[in-house]
């Protein structure tokens, strides 16, 4: 198995001081969290995309780029790059320069976003997102394999014979399908042969395992080979300590404040209780032991071969963020990359060109 460290840069106050942070000091402690988990021997670090209150994540070429200026080894992820919202030309542009910037070292997620805010900044409707989700990754896909491009959508002006510079370091480039609720990114992904990327944070595991069901039945539909099908999947929150005991102690209060964030925003809570969600979400609370179990089980269900935890301390101290972070890769990592075999980050996908609808 493979693990990704992931952080979407909320900017809210303390879970448990109530201290808000700068906007700048929470960029810095975004690079750090990356250059943190380059030195403990994690992947690949993720940066999400969001337009809105109370995320930083407006531009993740621009953080990617100065994290691959900090770093020299780790995979550096967007998670997820909102194509529903951008000018694909634009974001080949972007992201093609930080493959050669980061050498290579770029993994694309794409997703059509979440949060009506971001839409509204950017005109997009719920009745439209998907379709232009679809045809700016078709579009980007193009501009990323073919020297010079003639298209023409509903979306964006036509090209002819365009060129989009500068071309790429990697060739073809991993391009993840983030999914979370809806079985058009799943189709999306199965169709054009690429890995899918399963949030598995909000809610229990069913719903996500049955889009990743879904997943392989279209995969096979489409004529891939099976054996090239690949999974990743997201988790809650983590913390682990030696003992079970002093893990739910710490957490709980930061877990505690999560539901009063949510009731004072007038949001039903999922999971009501820390116990409830250790049982029947995705966090990762306890001893090593219990995480293995946990993400073994999970793997049952999805067939993952990476998974994500989160990058930022999320209410824990930086100490108990950092030991537990060490004690994630002394005694857990090691044996879930024992137990679940996963092929490199750096293989290239398939070069076939996608089957029919």
């Amino acid at each position: 198995m493979k693990f990704l460290a992931m952080t979407l840069a909320f900017h809210t106050p303390h879970p448990i001081t109530g201290e808000l942070k700068s906007t700048n000091q929470r960029f810095r402690e975004v690079v750090a969290s990356a250059v943190q988990a380059e030195e403990l021997g994690f992947d690949g670090f993720g940066f999400g995309e969001r337009h809105e209150r109370p995320f930083l994540s407006s531009s993740p070429p621009v953080v990617l780029s100065h994290i691959a200026a900090r770093t020299s080894r780790i995979r550096l992820f967007t998670a997820v790059t909102t194509l529903s919202l951008l000018d694909p030309v634009r974001a080949f542009e972007d992201y093609s320069t930080l493959d050669h910037l980061s050498g290579g070292r770029l993994d694309l997620m794409i997703g059509k976003g979440n949060g009506t805010a971001q839409a509204e900044l950017f005109h997009v409707t719920e009745q439209d997102q998907w379709d232009r989700n679809r045809e700016g990754y078709e579009l980007f896909r193009r501009l990323w394999r073919e020297d010079k491009v003639t298209w023409s959508g509903q979306f964006r002006p036509s090209l002819e014979n365009a060129e989009a510079l500068p071309r790429p370091f990697q060739q073809p480039i991993r391009v993840w399908h983030g999914s979370a609720t809806s079985k058009e990114s799943v189709d999306l992904a199965a169709y054009y042969g690429d890995p899918l990327f399963s949030a598995n944070v909000t809610n229990p595991v069913e719903p996500y395992a049955e889009l990743v069901r879904y997943y392989r039945e279209r995969w096979e539909h489409y004529g891939h080979d099976p054996a090239d099908l690949l999974v990743g999947a997201g988790s809650a929150g983590y913390y682990s300590t030696p003992k079970s005991q002093d893990a739910i102690e710490t957490y709980r209060p930061i877990f505690d404040a999560r539901l009063k964030f949510f009731a004072a925003r007038g949001l039903d809570p999922v999971f009501t209780s820390l116990e409830d969600a250790i049982e029947r979400s995705s966090i990762l609370i306890g001893s090593p032991q219990q995480i293995i179990d946990k993400v073994l089980w999970y793997h049952q269900r999805l067939g993952h071969e990476v998974m994500h935890l989160s990058a930022e301390a999320d209410g824990l101290t930086e100490a108990q963020h950092r030991d537990s972070l060490e004690l994630f890769q002394a005694e857990i990592a090691p044996v879930l990359r024992k137990e679940i075999p996963s092929r490199p980050l750096t293989r290239n996908p398939s070069h076939r060109q996608p089957h029919s609808r």
